[in-house]
C-alpha cells in the first residue's frame, strides 16, 4: 500500500494531502498541428483539446493462472500433470524447502497474496495426489508453484476506453467529479481483458489521474442463480431447446443453481436416456450455464489491482471493448452496465457486465435476434418505459434496439449509414450517448481510405432517437502523427465519453497500443450539430 489512504466502496483512495497522482493541466489545440487539420473543408474547426493524458501497455503488470501442461497420457497411464507431482513428491524435504524459499524469493513481492495463490492452484491438482492432506505444507506450496504461471496482461497493448462517473463521489473538493475508466488490455496470444484506472476532474479541467498499483489480480468467480425462463429463452434461441432440455429443466424451480443444474442432469443420466443422444444438448447448457457467472473482487483491494478476466467458454478469446454506462433506473437506483464482445476464438457474442461498485462484477449472455454483433450500447436511461441500445447488426450501419428486458433484444431499426468520405467503408457507436439539452449526444467512429478509423458525432431526438438530428460533416478526433503506428495502425477508437461540466471528456485509444484523453467544448459541439 502506498500513500495514506482514505478507504471508500471503489476500495483505497490516496489522501489529497501528499497524493500520489500524476497531474495534467489541458492544453489549447491551437498549438496541436494536427487538430488544425482536422477539419480540412472547416475553417472553423472544433477546438479538441488533446490533454497530456497518456497510458501506455506496462508487461510489468502481471496475474497468475493455473499451469497445467499437456494432456497427454502417457503408455503407463499416467498423464503429465501426474508424472510432474510423483517427481515432485520424490524430492527431500530439505531441496522441497530450499526451492519453495527461492521460488517465495523471486515471486513474492510481484503479487499481494503468494501464499494464498500458491495454495489455490496446489487445491486444481490435488485431486492427482494421493492422501494430499498428509503432505507438509511446503510440499503443498511447492506443488501450487509448478502449477502456476504469470500473465502479462498488458504485454501487446492497452487501449480503447470507456469512463463513467464513480459510485463514490465524497471526500471531493467542490467541482470535482471522480471517475472510473476501463482500458482493454492484450496480452500473450491476443486475449483481452478488462482493467480499470481512476481519477478526478476539477471544474477547471484539470485531470488527476490515481497513480496505478504495482500489484493486478484476477477475481473469485462463482455461479450466479439462474433464471429458468431466460436460460430455456437462449437455448430455443440456440436451436437446442428438445425433449432433453426440458427434462433436465422441468423439475428445477424458476430459479436455481449451478449444483442443482447438474443434479437434474445426473438425473436424467439415471433414467436410461442414451448418453449419445443427449450429450450435444448438456454440453450447449453446460457452454451457457458457465459462461453466466459473477466475479468477485476483495474489498480492500484498489480499483487498478482488479482484472476482469476470461472465465466463461464464450469469452476464452477474449474480452473485448466494454462500454460502461451509468445507468439509472425510474426509481432513482442506479446501477452500472457494460457491453463487451466475447470471443471463444471462432465466433464472437455481445454480453452484459452488471455492478454497482466495481467490486462485483456480474456476467451474463444478451439474448434475442438482434443481439448477435458488436458495438451494443445502452442508453443511461430507459426511454418511454423501454431499455433502448445502439448497435450495428451489419457491420457497416448505426441501429437504434429497444427492449423491455436490458437481457433480451428483438427489435431494430437503421438509423444511419455511411455517408461522408472518412466513413464509407463502415460506421458505429463509440460507446453510450450522452444526454443533453439539444438531444443524445453519440460520439461515432467511420472508416475510410486505408482503414483508417476516425471519429465523429452525431445528435439523436431526446424523445424518438431513431431520428437523427444532425452530423458532424468532417471528423471530431482523427489519428496524429504519433498515433498513426502501432498493433494496428491509422486508428483513434473510443467505447464511451463523459459530459463533466461544459466539456466533453473523450477517453479514445490510438492504434491499439495506448491511449489518450481528449476533451471539446461541449456548446461548440452542440451548435456544430444543430447548425443547417
Amino acid at each position: 500500500m502506498i500513500g495514506p489512504r482514505r478507504d471508500g466502496p471503489q476500495g483505497p483512495r490516496p489522501e489529497r494531502a501528499g497524493r500520489l497522482r500524476s497531474t495534467f493541466a489541458f492544453q489549447r489545440s491551437t498549438n496541436d498541428a494536427d487538430s488544425q487539420r482536422q477539419a480540412t473543408h472547416d475553417m472553423n474547426p472544433l477546438p479538441v483539446t488533446r490533454t497530456a493524458v497518456r497510458f501506455a501497455p506496462d508487461p510489468h503488470r502481471v496475474v497468475t493462472k493455473p499451469f497445467l501442461p499437456g494432456k497427454q497420457v502417457f503408455p503407463d497411464g499416467q498423464s503429465r500433470v501426474e508424472l510432474i507431482i510423483k517427481r515432485i513428491l520424490a524430492m527431500p524435504e530439505e531441496e522441497v524447502a530450499s526451492t519453495l524459499a527461492g521460488t517465495q524469493d523471486r515471486f513474492a513481492d510481484r503479487h499481494k497474496d503468494l501464499t494464498s495463490i500458491l495454495e489455490g492452484n496446489f487445491a486444481v491438482v490435488a485431486d492427482h495426489v494421493d492422501n494430499a492432506n498428509d503432505l507438509s505444507p511446503e510440499r503443498r506450496l511447492l506443488i501450487g508453484a509448478y502449477f502456476t504461471h504469470e500473465y502479462s496482461i498488458e504485454a501487446a497493448s492497452l487501449s480503447n476506453p470507456s469512463i463513467v462517473p464513480a459510485p463514490d463521489q465524497s471526500g471531493l473538493d467542490p467541482g470535482e467529479q471522480r471517475f472510473v475508466m476501463s482500458l482493454r488490455a492484450i496480452g500473450e496470444g491476443h486475449i483481452s481483458s478488462i482493467e480499470f484506472r481512476s481519477g478526478v476532474i476539477d471544474a477547471r479541467g484539470k485531470i488527476m489521474m490515481d497513480k496505478p498499483s504495482r500489484y493486478v489480480m484476477t477475481a473469485r468467480r462463482r455461479s450466479p442463480i439462474y433464471d429458468k425462463h431466460v436460460l430455456s429463452s437462449k437455448l430455443e434461441e440456440l436451436g437446442v431447446f428438445n425433449d432433453i432440455t426440458r427434462m433436465c429443466l422441468d423439475p428445477l424451480p424458476s430459479h436455481f443453481t449451478f449444483e442443482q443444474l447438474e443434479a437434474a442432469i445426473e438425473e436424467v443420466d439415471r433414467q436410461g436416456v442414451d448418453r449419445a443422444i443427449a450429450i450435444q444438448t448438456i454440453k450447449v447448457i453446460h457452454w451457457l450455464a458457465s459462461s453466466n457467472y459473477a466475479s468477485t473482487f476483495p474489498t480492500d483491494s484498489e480499483i487498478s489491482e482488479r482484472v476482469i478476466f476470461p472465465a466463461g467458454p464464450t469469452e476464452s478469446r477474449g474480452m473485448e471493448d466494454a462500454r460502461f454506462v451509468r445507468f439509472t433506473h425510474d426509481d432513482g437506483t442506479v446501477v452500472y452496465y457494460a457491453t463487451y464482445t466475447a470471443f471463444d476464438g471462432i465466433q464472437i457474442l455481445p454480453q452484459l457486465i452488471e455492478t454497482t461498485d466495481f467490486v462485483t462484477f456480474r456476467i451474463a449472455t444478451l439474448n434475442g435476434s438482434a443481439a448477435h454483433n458488436k458495438g451494443v450500447a445502452l442508453f443511461p436511461r430507459k426511454i418511454d418505459g423501454r431499455f433502448a441500445a445502439l448497435a450495428r447488426h451489419d457491420n457497416e450501419n448505426n441501429y437504434l434496439m429497444l427492449s423491455d428486458n436490458v437481457r433480451f433484444w428483438h427489435e431494430t431499426e437503421k438509423i444511419q449509414g455511411p455517408e461522408r468520405p472518412w466513413e464509407l467503408v463502415q460506421l458505429g457507436n463509440c460507446g453510450s450517448p450522452l444526454e443533453t439539452e439539444a438531444g443524445w449526444l453519440v460520439i461515432t467512429h467511420g472508416v475510410g481510405p486505408f482503414r483508417r478509423y476516425t471519429l465523429g458525432a452525431i445528435l439523436l431526438d431526446t424523445q424518438d432517437p431513431r431520428r437523427v438530428l444532425g452530423s458532424l460533416k468532417e471528423p471530431l478526433l482523427e489519428p496524429n502523427e504519433d498515433e498513426r503506428d502501432g498493433y494496428v495502425p491509422n486508428v483513434v477508437y473510443s467505447c464511451g465519453s463523459m459530459i463533466y461540466g461544459n466539456r466533453l471528456v473523450l477517453p479514445y485509444g490510438f492504434s491499439d497500443v495506448g491511449a489518450g484523453i481528449a476533451t471539446v467544448p461541449l456548446d461548440d459541439l452542440l451548435t456544430r450539430l444543430t447548425e443547417k
